[in-house]
């Protein structure tokens, strides 16, 4: 495996038993390519601020992801401007820990992605937080008009074309009467 476009390392033993902040952003090298993994016309800005604290599970991080990018309509390919505000929530856990019983989730359940042990991948977690963020089929203004220049129907104008369609609508008729 290839290594991430957006890597920043935070190694395990720099991180302490309080709470401490750590910032990052990406350059532009790591922008272009982080825009080609996810098929964006470009990432502007991408930036991650996190918490990092150690718990019995293995690190917590919690924090904010913001990313202004551009990305194509699925109808038209123009371009979308769109901005990225994500909260994080995440518990690295080292990929070799043993596996133990089934834990109950809560409603403070974080998402968690493994580690090697000895670094976490803050960069890693800001571009697919912000990749999850995005819309995946995005339209622009234009995308309503091109499709229905081009027949296709929105599912507000399907009518069902079965034999049973209008039988509904006549029962109630019927029973109306």
């Amino acid at each position: 495996m290839s290594a991430p476009e957006f890597s920043r390392l935070e190694r395990i033993d720099t991180i302490g038993e309080g709470e401490r902040e750590v910032r990052i952003a990406a350059t532009a090298a790591e922008r272009a390519a982080l825009a080609a993994r996810f098929g964006l016309k470009s990432v502007d800005r991408l930036d991650g601020v996190f918490r990092l604290k150690r718990d019995a599970a293995g690190i917590v991080a919690r924090g904010r992801v913001t990313a202004d990018l551009v990305q194509s309509c699925v109808v038209t390919e123009e371009a979308l401007p769109v901005s990225v505000d994500e909260p994080v929530a995440l518990r690295f856990v080292a990929e070799d820990a043993p596996e133990g019983d089934e834990i109950e989730l809560d409603e403070d359940a974080l998402d968690t992605m493994g580690f090697d042990g000895a670094a976490i991948d803050l960069g890693e977690a800001a571009a697919e937080t912000m990749a999850l963020a995005l819309d995946p089929f995005p339209r622009g203004p234009n995308a309503a008009a091109v499709l229905k220049q081009a027949g296709v129907v929105s599912e507000e104008e399907v009518r069902p074309l079965n034999a049973f369609a209008g039988l509904k609508a006549q029962l109630e008729k019927r029973q109306g009467s």
